[in-house]
């Protein structure tokens, strides 16, 4: 072979190889360093945060990884990115007990791949939302009918039922024959005045209003959270036959990956709405309405408890406000219970409680709410958006004031993530 030849092909391969390693390098190099704070102790719970990815990188979901420098080892993180305008990057910061616990990731350019720790699968009319295995939560998009012999008035759709501990209790009921309208954890209102009348969307057998799915705007699961967007309509139903949609509500529900360590996983609901024609929809002062929860049957005035962020406990906490309330008991030779959180921009906050009273029919069920139109009235108007947004963390075990106000906190105020671009 000629000498030249040779020469000629060995510098086409140095320049080959080095150009192999500098488009490799562009894909493993560092793009940015991301400071979380945790200013509180977060008692080794799991702590959602997010940051807005467009304003540190244009590269591709594709071409990111993230990773934590923790105690001298660099860790792979699994997080997810939302497709919106702008895009979102969403993990769990793993906490440990100290204050001004501060950690530190890598952002870097090149491919990872974690697989989906929780996702929501359509079956029978339901969507599932769970971590393999594990049932989270199940949310009615068909009809559900009451038992034979009962009004079919109390026909329902849009709402979550079973809501599962982590041991896999059921914490919801549905259906009770004490009140045939309850149906775990739904969203409607009692008292509305829409076009010269007062109609009830919540107690249904009245046959004046209803609430019904409509659509699905967006289902997905993830490394991180799955989530759903359900549309819901508030729907007068006329004495003519034919029904008026007064009201439409896009709610959001997203459940985050299991917390293993702490027997724990959080729920976020997001309830957007918005006048449906060009007449208010003027939610009335009541005692209930809005986010309702119907406990498990398991719970009575003897082996449950209520505590709320300002101390009031099941004796007291009707009619007072709150920013959260632990509501806990015994169930299956076990101990289990939520966090129900207020968002502090949500309308009339703290909002008021509706919890009933401890001789509930005779054995004390159980019934908590956020009714934030439990003493003054709301007026929807047409062409504005109204939010109301909540968590829920869902355990087994018991949990305190120490732990519900921390996880309160980082509900209400998330962590500020500190972004240094390379």
């Amino acid at each position: 072979m000629n000498p030249e030849n040779t020469l000629s092909m060995k510098a086409k391969f140095t320049v080959a190889a080095i150009l192999l390693f500098a488009g490799a390098s562009c894909y493993a190099q560092k793009i940015a360093t991301l400071e979380v704070n945790l200013s509180r102790p977060a008692f080794g719970m799991k702590i959602p945060v997010s940051v807005n990815l467009d304003e540190i990188t244009y590269l591709s979901d594709t071409l990111l990884a993230l990773y934590e420098n923790k105690d001298g080892r660099r860790e792979a993180v699994a997080f997810q990115i939302e497709a919106d305008n702008p895009r979102k990057m969403t993990w769990l910061v793993a906490s440990g007990n100290s204050e001004n616990e501060k950690h530190v990731y890598e952002l870097t350019g090149e491919k990872s791949k974690f697989p989906t720790a929780v996702n929501a699968t359509a079956r029978d009319g339901a969507l599932i939302i769970h971590a393999g295995e594990q049932n989270l939560l199940q949310y009615f998009f068909k009809t559900v009918y009451p038992p034979p012999g009962v009004d079919s008035a109390y026909r329902r759709s849009g709402f979550i039922h079973p809501l599962w501990s982590p041991h896999g209790q059921e914490l919801t009921r549905i259906q009770p024959p004490d009140h045939y309208h309850h149906y775990g954890i739904w969203n409607p209102w009692t008292q509305v005045e829409f076009e010269g009348e007062k109609l009830d969307f919540w107690n249904i057998n009245s046959k004046q209003a209803t609430v019904r799915f409509a659509n699905f705007v967006s289902v997905g699961g993830g490394p991180v959270f799955a989530e759903f967007e359900a549309l819901h309509e508030h729907v007068v139903l006329k004495k003519t036959g034919t029904d008026k949609v007064a009201m439409n509500e896009l709610q959001s529900v997203r459940v985050y990956e299991p917390d293993k360590s702490n027997d724990c996983f959080i729920v976020d609901f997001n309830i957007n709405m918005n006048c449906a024609g060009e007449s208010p929809f003027k939610i009335l002062e009541y005692r209930y309405a809005g986010l309702g929860w119907r406990t498990t049957r398991a719970w009575d005035r003897m082996n449950s408890m209520v505590l709320t962020s300002e101390g009031k406990d099941r004796k007291s906490a009707d009619g007072s406000k709150a920013r959260w309330c632990i509501v806990q008991g015994e169930i299956d030779d076990d101990y289990a219970g939520v966090v129900m959180m207020s968002f502090p921009t949500n309308y009339n906050h703290p909002e008021p409680l509706r919890i009933w009273p401890e001789n509930q029919y005779n054995r004390g069920d159980m019934f908590a709410n956020f009714c934030p139109t439990k003493d003054m009235d709301w007026n929807l108007m047409p062409g504005n958006k109204y939010n109301l947004r909540y968590r829920f963390l869902v355990y087994n075990g018991r949990l305190d004031r120490e732990k519900a106000e921390s996880t309160w906190n980082y509900f209400a105020y998330p962590p500020k993530v500190t972004v240094r671009k390379q």
